[in-house]
């Protein structure tokens, strides 16, 4: 007997993104999917298990419905319903070929509420709007009011006979966690099926739920505007509920729907590596441009538009019948100057397209521009990076849903001779420490010695000290006028910040550097540390010589907090090696396929290594051996990040000698 095939939430919104993505999903033996396989580490890297667990705890008497088969599920969501009252989690619902578990059903008599939990906040108070100022749904909130309206069609339909109000339970802003170490009692397990669980501590108790950090916010309203108003671009468009049917005919029947190409195939999932192809599996990304366009193997070795680097333009490109970065044209791109100096934007983006026309694979150093640059700086030059989550549920009482834990640093310094040594570091990674003052006394400490230029990698940095500030200036420690001083003398305030400052030491964006100054199209458009890292690896003899050798923390060489005799590159088959890939693996228990999305610094899938890392030190058990071998993977890698900073400077220094 052919087993049914349901359109459940998940699905639902795989096809909503590209309804061709419904035929290759479910089928990871033919068509390998780049998301986590792992649920225990998607939890983690996800960050906001906490939120559906915590807000089952503020339903009394929740009863759960636990068994992952469809028809048992139905059946004892059926059987729960025929009570007059009645709290369930994880109800299941069937309609036709669609299914879906809602997160929290409360009937009374015959009014059902629908809730459903998301990993995101809220404030009543700032009149949050899930709607743009024209009345088109926001882009922030498309994904989760279109999964709420299909469960409530659902719903609706296979029990008609009730009266049906939907909610949508959110962080709120505006509250604070009530007690000391709340986010403690809700660990995430693996179960007996080796999936996520989550095991609530006995220790909750009714303070911890006194004053609840999520808030139920009605939305029957905006699912009557988008049963509405909603249609499609196609020829003939489609109500919601037609584009429901039609998704739900497509995977019913395993039909695969005619792929239209677009901007969002950058993200597309269903990709492989050519090892994989090498053993027979498929790319549903490659079939899908194959399909419409025909392409040949060799096709697909040359840049695309959706390698253009920053480009709003792509779907105009690939609706004007272009597809690849040689087909575009000047006029296409129309590179301008932005009053700064070196490359602007547009002047990047024609630059990559111009080296991709021409076959010209040099690399582009602006050594004028850098020479200006290295000019401004004053010695020693500190180069800093941080590690960092944000978890739904505080560490301590007053603090806010989701605020940001710096957990690590990494301290790197160049003298005006350019020696190089590993100054200092941080981490705090103990379960229910709240890390963030310590960790700015250190850097503190760490900084004050003298006044020399600080680099970060992105803004990162500076958004995270803001972050900090803002949690100093309402709290009650003794040294926090001290530390808000340090934290303005090197950052300026975000965009929110209603203080305004811009710090006499404000830290140099070392990705603003590669974006006016290096372009290299071994990158393929790509900015990351861990792609510029082996870039200039690759292009400069100077850091071939100094790191093909073991002088990383040796005893005559540059101090290290963490390696020992450490050769950063190798020259293997002629290539230059990733140092990125010598590290120690953060997660052992994981597979190849995880591992790579976990380390993937484009982070479009998930929270990153270092995150996830984090999470599960914090929320799942351990023993203290694996423990010991996290902190130490973690303070490796960190120093790597700074490390690689530091070789980009080296670089560009030898080069505008």
């Amino acid at each position: 007997m052919r087993k049914s095939r349901y359109l459940t939430k998940s699905r639902f919104k795989i096809g909503l993104q590209c309804p061709t993505k419904l035929f290759y999903t479910k089928k990871e033996q033919l068509y390998p999917n780049q998301t986590l396989s792992d649920s225990f580490l998607a939890a983690l890297a996800e960050g906001g298990f906490q939120v559906g667990e915590y807000a089952k705890c503020l339903h009394r008497g929740c009863i759960d419905v636990t068994t992952l088969d469809y028809d048992k599920a139905v059946y004892e969501t059926d059987e729960l319903l025929r009570n007059q009252n009645v709290t369930i989690s994880e109800a299941a619902f069937r309609y036709d070929n669609l299914f879906v578990r809602v997160d929290i059903i409360v009937k009374n008599g015959n009014e059902i509420q629908l809730k459903e939990v998301k990993a995101k906040s809220f404030s009543l108070n700032n009149e949050d709007s899930f709607f743009n100022q024209d009345g088109t749904i926001s882009s922030d909130w498309q994904e989760y009011l279109y999964d709420i309206v299909f469960q409530f069609y659902v719903v609706s339909n296979a029990y008609p006979q009730f009266k049906i109000s939907s909610f949508l339970t959110l962080s709120n802003k505006d509250a604070t966690c009530p007690t000391d170490g709340l986010n403690q009692k809700f660990r995430i397990t693996r179960d007996s099926t080796n999936r996520k669980g989550i095991r609530v501590s006995s220790n909750l108790n009714d303070e911890d739920l006194k004053h609840p950090l999520v808030i139920d916010v009605p939305v029957d309203e905006v699912i009557n505007q988008i049963f509405q108003n909603w249609g499609t671009n196609e020829p003939k468009p489609r109500s919601f509920i037609e584009e429901i049917e039609y998704l739900s005919n497509l995977y019913k029947n395993d039909q695969k729907a005619v792929p239209v190409l677009g901007s969002w195939c950058k993200k597309c999932e269903f990709k492989c590596s050519d090892e994989d192809e090498s053993k027979g599996k498929k790319s549903g990304f490659k079939e899908c441009w194959n399909q419409i366009l025909n392409w040949s193997e060799k096709d697909f070795q040359e840049a695309s538009v959706l390698d253009l680097w920053a480009s709003r333009r792509k779907d105009q490109y690939i609706e004007e019948g272009i597809f690849k970065l040689k087909e575009l044209d000047i006029e296409d791109v129309e590179p301008k100057p932005d009053k700064k100096p070196g490359l602007s934007s547009s002047q990047r983006q024609w630059l990559q397209v111009e080296k991709t026309k021409n076959q010209d694979n040099s690399v582009f150093v602006d050594k004028d521009g850098l020479r200006s640059e290295f000019s401004k700086w004053t010695y020693p030059l500190h180069i800093i990076d941080f590690e960092t989550a944000t978890v739904p549920i505080g560490f301590v009482k007053g603090q806010a849903p989701y605020s940001t834990i710096v957990f690590q640093f990494s301290h790197h310094t160049i003298d005006k001779d350019w020696n190089v040594k590993h100054a200092g570091e941080f981490l705090a990674v103990e379960p229910g420490r709240f890390p963030n003052f310590d960790f700015v006394r250190e850097l503190k400490r760490q900084l004050e010695k003298d006044n020399g230029t600080i680099f970060m990698y992105s803004a990162h940095e500076n958004s995270c000290l803001n972050a900090v500030y803002r949690q100093l200036k309402i709290s009650q420690e003794p040294d926090k006028d001290d530390l808000c001083d340090f934290i303005q003398s090197i950052t300026y305030s975000s965009s929110s910040s209603a203080d305004k400052w811009i710090g006499p030491r404000k830290m140099v964006d070392q990705l603003e550097l590669v974006k006016r100054y290096y372009f290299d199209p071994w990158c393929n458009g790509s900015n990351s540390i861990k792609k510029i890292l082996p870039s200039v690896l690759r292009n400069s003899d100077f850091l071939k010589k100094r790191y093909s050798l073991p002088i990383y923390g040796s005893s005559d060489g540059i101090p290290s907090f963490n390696f020992a005799n450490w050769t950063w590159l190798e020259i293997i088959g002629g290539e230059v090696s990733d140092p990125y890939k010598t590290l120690p693996k953060l997660f052992i228990d994981a597979n190849k396929h995880d591992l790579d999305l976990l380390t993937d610094d484009d982070e479009l899938n998930n929270g990153g290594a270092a995150l996830t890392a984090y999470a599960r030190m914090q929320f799942s058990e351990m023993s203290d051996y694996e423990r010991k071998e996290l902190k130490t993977a973690l303070l490796k890698y960190c120093e790597t990040d700074t490390m690689a900073c530091v070789m980009l400077l080296e670089a560009w220094r030898d080069w505008i000698k």
